[in-house]
This record gives C-alpha cells, structure tokens and sequence, in this order.
C-alpha cells in the first residue's frame, strides 16, 4: 500500500512534530507500506530506506494549491495521512481544505487526519484580502457551505477518520459545528526519540562527560524549550531546591524549537539569561538539539536519576516528550492541568503538582530526591503507563487500520485521478 503522509515538519526541522511524523514514517516503513512524504523545501529527511521524501512545497498557500493537486495526481496513493498544526503551515487555511481536494481528485481513498494540537489552527484573518477573499471563492465553489469551519476548514467534515492525542482535543473539537463521533479515535503518540540501553559502566562513562558526579542527583527536561513549557518555574523551582541540596542538577535535554512564532526563539535567550542571574550555572547542564535519527538524547536520559515537565496547562496524553521519557522509566513530575487525561495517576506513575508555582514545584521535586520507594514505586509505574499507552506496536496498528480502505475497490475507473 503507497501511503502519503503530508507533514510541513520533518527532519532536520527541529520541532516535536517533525520527529511525530518521522518516527510514525519509519513504524509505516517497517510493516512493508510504501511511505511518501511531502513536506517543506530544505526538510529533507534521513535517508531512511522506505521512505521516499518530496520536499517540494514552501509557503503552503492558496498560490501553490496547484502544486499541490498536480502532486497528488502524479503520486496517486492509496491512503493519505494528514499531520496538522496550524503553526506548521504558517496557520494558512489552504491546508485545511486538503481532504476537499484530496476526495475530489481520489474518493474513494482514505484520507485521515493526524492533529498534533487543535488549540493551533488555521487563522483566516492572518491573510490579505486578497486571501481572505479567495477562500470564501473556493468554500462556496469547492467545499460549499455546509459543515466548513472558520478555523478548521473541512478537515472535520471531509477527512474519513481523525487522530487526536487527548481527550482535550476531542473535548475542544466537539464543540465545533461539524459532528466528529464515529470518526475521531484517541492515539496518543509513543515515543519520538531513537531508544538506547546504557551498562552501569557506560551510564557512568555518560555522566562523567557531562560534568556529573556519582553524588548528584540529575533531573531531566525533555522537549523544546518555549513558553507553554513553563522553564521560568522550572528554574525558580531549581534555585529554590539547591539551597537545601546543592547536589541537584538541572539536564535540559533539547534545545530551540525550529517552528518560531510570538517570539519563541527570544524565550530562549531570556531562559539562558535568567539561568545566569538565578546562580544556577553550575547546577544546569544544557546540552542543546539533538538529531532525531541517533540515540544521543535517550543516553542523555539515561544519565538522569529523575524527569521533570512544568507545562503551563498541565500534563496530558499528547505530549511526546513524556511518552518518550516514561520508556525509560524515569520517575517524572509533572504539573497538573485542567484537562488531566486518567492514565495520570498521582504517586503511581507521575509526581503531580500545581503549575506555575516554583514553591510547590520545589517542594515535589525535594520530596522526590529525598524517597527511594516512592522513586522506585513511580519507575515501575511509568514503565506500565509507557506499554499501556504509548505502543508504537498499537499506535501503528491502529493507524494503519484507518489508512486502510474499509472495502475492497471494485470499480477500476475510482482508481484514476478526477478532475478538480
């Protein structure tokens, strides 16, 4: 089976959502489907056998609609996949009139859509007028008005099935005027990172390289480094906590996040700054992006006694970082949001507590350094919700099972492209 997977985020982009969908590309290319990709010039993937990468696109506008339907027509593939966040097109509406294009050209072909998060969508009101007039043109002329949304186009409504990664994006999706029950399926993503194993030898070999003594205790952050992580508490947090115990260290595990917006990239740089003035230079190791295809950034976690996210909103199934880091058993703390999915349990599988709160913050994080069971306990806990929920063995599974057409064609003229 040729699957295309449409992902403006790719390899060497250094984003969460590139790595999302070239993990996801390698797991289709392992079971024998025939992987496409087309993405943004100068992602040009890794080379990977299996996959066949088309960085051909570059503002993904209204103005290279026709690159995109000549695209499709030359590829013909027999289901396509949609990787989407807004930010990744540069919250232009033409993507979210993709599945539209698609089923005109194929109807007969699955096409489903992957959101990486609903919070982030098209934003019509970005564009010109010239734009913004274009897109009601092609509403009434291609999609009609029926069940099209303002943000979301007809992803919604013309996409056969929908892959959301928590129960807040079916909560926020449903709120939305195209019904999306029978259709939206909850697969959270599993692990982005290429996994290593590291001997007591090698793990010690590890830390020494990274300026760590046998005696300190090393918590990890994984991810990019931009606001809704809330690495402003993390490091109010850490000051706080090397008052009692100068043997902590902070491991920051990534770097800038390659999908700038709202001055993201000047986060950073107040980040390192605030480091500085807080003291914290000798008890930070941050050891900047990594590639998506080695293992460095899994033996960066290995080297780490324990795991920390600080999320502004909280914790949720979505976040790979933290699927990533429970494959490796690492007791974790995480803040506590409103839109909490069950399969966080506190004291079992995560340490939770209140966001935005460096105080409560140190307080976990002290409690966590200062118990060996209750660190043993969370282990063995994020091992069990890293096989329960984030599978790529289930994940691919059922991915592949909503690619693939629900019955057999029988009709040889549905196989060819249609006129749009």
């Amino acid at each position: 089976m040729k699957v295309l997977v449409i992902s403006a985020a790719y390899p060497p982009l250094h984003a969460g959502e590139a790595t999302n969908a070239f993990f996801l590309c390698k797991q289709l290319a392992n079971r024998n489907l025939d992987v496409h990709v087309l993405t943004t010039r100068g992602n040009i993937g890794t080379g990977d056998s299996g996959i066949t990468v088309h960085a051909v696109m570059d503002t993904w506008s209204w103005s290279e609609t026709s690159r995109l339907v000549a695209f499709l027509r030359q590829s013909a593939p027999d289901a396509i996949l949609l990787m989407y966040l807004g930010l990744m097109y540069n919250f232009h509406p033409m993507v979210t009139f993709i599945p539209t294009i698609a089923k005109r050209l194929f109807p007969s072909v699955p096409f489903v859509t992957r959101f990486e998060n609903v919070c982030l969508a098209s934003d019509p009101s970005r564009g010109s007028l010239l734009s913004r007039g274009f897109r009601k043109w092609l509403v009434l002329q291609l999609a009609g008005k029926h069940d099209v949304s303002y943000s979301y186009g007809t992803l919604l409504r013309d996409s056969d099935e929908l892959i959301l990664l928590c129960k807040q994006h079916r909560q926020y999706l449903q709120e939305e005027k195209t019904p999306i029950d029978g259709k939206a399926q909850l697969i959270p993503p599993p692990p982005n990172m290429l996994m290593c194993s590291l001997s007591d030898t090698d793990r010690h070999d590890e830390r020494k390289k990274l300026g760590i003594n046998a005696e300190d205790f090393v918590i990890a952050f994984l991810g990019y480094i931009y606001p809704a992580k809330g690495v402003e508490t993390l490091l109010r947090a850490v000051e706080l906590l090397v008052r009692k115990n100068a043997r902590a260290k902070l491991l920051f595990v990534g770097g800038r996040f390659g999908l700038d917006a709202d001055g993201k990239d000047s986060y950073v740089q107040r980040m390192y700054d605030l480091a500085g003035q807080l003291g914290l230079k000798d008890n930070i190791i941050w050891t900047g992006s990594f590639k998506a295809e080695d293992e460095v950034g899994s033996r960066y976690l290995r080297t780490a006694d324990a795991g920390v996210f600080t999320f502004v909103q909280g914790v949720q199934l979505n976040n790979s970082s933290f699927s990533s880091m429970a494959a490796h058993g690492l007791p974790m703390v995480a803040t506590r949001g409103p839109w909490l999915d069950e399969a966080f349990v506190h004291k079992e599988n995560v340490l939770l507590c209140e966001p935005n709160d460096p105080n409560a913050l140190a307080a976990v994080l002290e409690e966590l350094i200062g118990d060996e069971k209750l660190r043993d306990r969370l282990r063995i806990g994020a091992l069990k919700l890293s096989s329960e929920w984030f599978s790529w063995d289930r994940a691919t599974d059922r991915t592949i099972g909503l690619l693939t057409p629900r019955k057999a064609m029988t009709d040889a003229d549905a196989l060819q492209p249609k006129s749009i």
